[in-house]
Order: structure tokens, then C-alpha cells, then sequence
């Protein structure tokens, strides 16, 4: 998707977190939660040259990450023929498009290169850690196998520095997924990159595709870095909060120096306002927005012919920033939701938050035309252009009309008739309300950061209802590692979904995926303070 820019030998390592950030959470019971202890000297970062490490001990009477009902599920999945791709995790400089920055990434591309396979098919995709310090891997949207689900510390140890991992598991549904680190906020710099897990049997018809991903970005911009963001987020709005008890699942080895002098100006965004997200929009001022890794003062340019039928798959990969998206002169037709055919909606402009991804149709004009994701409630925006024909490509400030015209949400949609659920009450329904602020940045649940030996308990073959009660004042992308989940009233399937504040969000999904399974806020920086919690299968 991008052309390759110059690769550069790894710098030297950045200095080691403070153990405070791995302070435990404290063990106060909570109703309907189970705080077994998890032997926590299986933790470290682990990972061995082409093998899988073994997953931290799992508390008794929960099914195991590798246990025997993770292999049975895997089985029943028919994994055929092997797709194999080789990925390489390493520090690099990279050209936004005449600003050129120092991260890290998959390669030396941004996005990383686009995995491409066929549902039925099974990845073998092998990731060398050429990085300073430990990362992993995590399969946004999939349902696969609990121990290639990447979160270090509960499914897997994460992978050395200089060691690689095989990450092998079947794609059964095909669809638009991303794939990015479960390591601290790894994932702000450059490392992600599309999977596209194609139909065999694609109903949809259409002449050309464009795999569309949109960035929020700060690394290597005057110094910057996601790290120092976080370190300054997490002192609060009134500075000097104390980090010890932050819920990182993965912070050892992180740079925490301060974010604003020692690393850059300061990041925290504030008066960001958006009436589509309820309030205040977020909390970090990127001073860049990407599509495709570019800036848009030298946007990518697709092209196509007049009245191609174009299918466009929009991802966003931010961290922190919510994108409406509209594409100039032209009508978007929604085919898909994270992955998942809907019943075919026509729309001016769409908003997706981070992790969230739709398909969309869209049969071309005449002429050169912006595709413009707007950073809802930041007063800035992205670009990328549509070229069929002659003409003047416009300006990187231009504001197509559609973004302000008919907009459409997950709420408004329908899921298709083949993926909807059957109608079922839930066995059982847990209750988790959106907590904290940032002012003490405490982001949680049940006002508890997160704790990997926490679960909530689930029984395989149960329905299951999430409760999602934002008790915050801003808005918030739930994330559900391993399966759908589907929202009311025949909505949509989705793995990620927006919570207004003061909103509940009530979605069901059936527990058909054994293993300790993530849910979590997909504001990195939400997370990574504490907004993240595990559903365990009981054995």
C-alpha cells in the first residue's frame, strides 16, 4: 500500500519502566468476579526463536489459554491449507510525505504491508522482534485460537527482544481485520497493518478495492513519543498523579520519562468537543493525521475508472481520535461492519471509532475527489484522493460537503439475515460500568484498574449479555477479544463498539470460544490506565 522508504539500524534501547506501573490492583471482592491469583513469575516477557512460548499459568477451574478445549475449538474449525507470511517488528524511519519520522514498524512501510488470505485457510505468520524490547501480537476482530490472541501477561508471554514467534491459527470468516501490539501503546507508533480475510464465495461484485487506513499521529514528531503521552496523561490533569497502580498489562521495559519537556511538548488535548461523541473528544493533540501513512499535503492517490464499482475498507487504527469519514461528491453504500454483512444502508458519511471498521460500495464519477476522514472534535483532518479522470486535485484543507450531511451509525444498521443471532434470552448478563476521568486518569471498570487475575466468569455454550454502563464523561470504543457480539434489535455483529457518556450499551454474543479473553477500551491510552478486563471460560 505504500512505496518503501529508507531502513535504518536499530538505536539503542530506551530505559527501563519504573516496577511501579505493575503495582497490583487491590483484591477487594467484587459480585459476580473471580480474583483467583495467577502465578505471576509465569508473566515475564517470554518467547522463544519460532516456538510458542507456553501462557502464564492460568488460576484453577478456567480453561487454560493452550488447554484442550482451545484444540478441540481449533479442530472443529477444519484449518486447511497454510498462507505463510514473514513479519519483521523493527525501528525505522519512515517519509509521512515529506516529513519524515523516526518510529517503529512492520518493515519500513506504514501501514505495514497488507496481509491478504482466504477464509478456510490457515495463517502461519512468523514476527521477528527487531526491537528494543518485548512486543506481540494481536488479531483485532478474529475469533481464533485463545493462545494467538497476543495479550502478554494473560494468553501468551510476550516475545523477546530478538526472538520471533509463530503465530498459526485457521481464518474461518472473512471480512476486514487489522492486526497490531497488545504491548503498552506499541500500537501508536507505526506497527499495524490490514488483514483481509477474503470470501471464497464473495457475494458482493465490484471492479477495484482500496484498503483505506486512517492515523492518528505523534512519534518521532519533535521529539515525541506514545510513551511520554502516556506518562503525561497518567499524571492527570492537575499533574503529579501517581502512576503506581496503573493497569498495564504490559508497561516493563517501556520509556516513562515525562511527556512534556523530556520528550516533547506537551500532548494533552483539551476543550475538544463533538456533539456525534456526546462531549469531550479526546484526550491527546496529535499534530498529524494519516490515511494510507500519508499526511495530507501529499495524500495517496487511488485510482480508478468512471462508473467502476469501487469497494472501499476503512480502518481506524488510531489511538486516540474518532474519524468521520466522507467521501466528496459521491454516496457510500455499507456492506460490512467489522467484518460482517449488514443489510445494505446508503450514507454521506460515516463515523468510526478506534478499532472499528466498515466496507463500503461506491460506484465513481468523472473527476478527482477528496476522501476526507475529519478527527471528530479536533479540529483536524486526513486525506486521501480519488482520481478517475483529469483535473486539479484539491487542496489538503478541503472539506467535502458530505461530511456534514447524512450520517450513519452501527445503531441505524441492520445485520444481515445470515449472521444475525438467534433469538435467545441471555444466560447470563455482566454488568460493566465505564469508570474514572482525566482528571486522576483512573480509567476502569467497576471502578478497578485492571488486574489480569481478575475474571469475569462465563460457561461455554451460554448466551451472553455485556452491560456497558458509561458512567464517564466521554465517550469510549468497547472492545471484545475472540468473538461478535450483536447489538439490539437485529443490529449489526461487531467486535467493538462506541458508549456515549451516560449511555448503556447492551450487546449479546454466544460463548463458543473457550480461553481468558480481553475487553477492553480501545483508546490505547484509556487502556493502558486501566479500562481493560478479562472473561474467563470456566473449565
Amino acid at each position: 500500500m505504500r512505496t518503501p522508504t529508507r531502513r535504518t539500524v536499530l538505536g539503542a534501547a530506551l530505559a527501563a519502566a519504573g516496577t511501579g506501573l505493575l503495582a497490583a490492583c487491590s483484591a477487594d471482592s467484587m459480585k459476580g468476579m473471580d480474583h483467583s491469583a495467577t502465578d505471576h513469575s509465569a508473566m515475564g516477557h517470554g518467547g522463544s526463536s519460532s516456538s510458542p512460548a507456553a501462557p502464564p499459568t492460568t488460576p484453577g477451574g478456567f480453561v487454560a489459554p493452550n488447554g484442550p478445549e482451545v484444540a478441540a475449538a481449533e479442530a472443529k474449525r477444519n484449518p486447511g491449507p497454510e498462507r505463510k507470511v514473514a513479519l519483521t517488528a523493527t525501528e525505522t524511519t519512515l517519509d509521512l510525505g515529506g516529513r519524515t519520522v523516526r518510529t517503529w514498524a512492520y518493515g519500513d512501510r506504514l501501514p505495514g504491508r497488507e496481509v491478504r488470505a482466504t477464509a478456510g485457510e490457515t495463517l502461519a505468520l512468523t514476527l521477528a522482534n527487531h526491537l528494543p524490547q518485548p512486543t506481540s501480537l494481536h488479531w483485532h476482530g478474529l475469533a481464533l485460537r485463545n493462545d494467538m490472541d497476543g495479550v502478554p501477561g494473560l494468553t501468551q508471554e510476550a516475545i523477546r527482544a530478538g526472538a520471533a514467534f509463530d503465530h498459526r491459527f485457521a481464518l474461518t470468516r472473512p471480512g476486514t481485520y487489522w492486526f497490531h501490539p497488545h504491548s503498552g501503546v506499541q500500537q501508536d507508533r507505526g506497527l499495524y497493518a490490514p488483514l483481509i480475510v477474503e470470501d471464497p464465495r464473495e457475494p458482493l461484485r465490484y471492479d477495484r478495492e482500496w484498503v483505506v487506513v486512517l492515523d492518528d499521529w505523534v512519534d518521532g514528531v519533535d521529539g515525541s513519543t506514545p510513551d511520554a503521552v502516556l506518562a503525561e496523561l497518567a499524571k492527570g490533569m492537575g499533574g503529579g498523579h501517581d502512576m503506581a497502580g496503573m493497569g498495564s498489562h504490559d508497561m516493563a521495559g517501556h520509556d516513562m520519562a515525562g511527556g512534556s519537556g523530556a520528550e516533547g511538548p506537551s500532548r494533552m488535548l483539551m476543550g475538544a468537543r463533538s456533539t456525534l461523541l456526546g462531549g469531550d473528544a479526546g484526550d491527546v493533540a496529535y499534530p498529524f493525521h494519516l490515511v494510507n501513512g500519508r499526511l495530507a499535503t501529499a495524500p495517496e492517490t487511488f485510482t480508478a475508472k468512471p462508473g467502476d464499482r469501487v469497494r472501499i475498507r476503512l480502518i481506524n487504527a488510531g489511538g486516540d481520535t474518532a474519524y468521520r469519514v466522507a467521501l466528496g461528491g459521491h454516496e457510500l453504500t455499507v456492506t460490512h461492519t467489522d467484518g460482517y454483512p449488514v443489510e445494505q444502508a446508503t450514507t454521506q458519511a460515516l463515523l468510526l471509532g478506534m478499532g472499528e471498521r466498515y466496507d463500503v460500495l461506491v460506484t465513481v464519477q468523472d473527476g478527482v475527489f477528496p476522501l476526507t476522514a475529519l478527527a471528530e472534535g479536533k479540529n483536524a483532518t486526513a486525506l486521501a484522493l480519488l482520481r478517475t479522470g483529469g483535473g486539479a486535485a484539491p487542496d489538503a484543507s478541503v472539506r467535502p460537503a458530505e461530511l456534514d450531511g447524512r450520517l450513519l451509525g452501527a445503531a441505524q444498521l441492520k445485520a444481515d439475515a445470515s449472521v444475525r443471532l438467534p433469538a435467545r434470552a441471555p444466560d447470563r448478563t455482566v454488568q460493566l460500568e465505564l469508570t474514572g476521568g482525566m482528571d486522576k486518569a483512573d480509567w476502569a471498570f467497576n471502578g478497578r484498574r485492571y488486574d489480569p487475575a481478575q475474571r469475569h466468569p462465563v460457561a461455554a455454550g451460554e448466551r451472553v449479555r455485556l452491560e456497558f454502563r458509561n458512567a464517564t464523561a466521554m465517550w469510549h470504543p468497547v472492545h471484545l477479544h475472540g468473538h461478535t457480539f450483536a447489538l439490539a434489535g437485529d443490529g449489526p455483529r461487531k467486535d467493538t463498539a462506541i458508549v456515549l457518556p451516560g449511555a448503556t450499551l447492551a450487546v449479546d454474543f454466544d460463548a463458543d470460544n473457550p480461553g481468558l479473553w480481553m475487553v477492553h477500551c480501545h483508546n490505547v491510552y484509556h487502556a493502558e490506565t486501566g479500562m481493560m478486563t478479562v472473561l474467563g471460560y470456566r473449565a
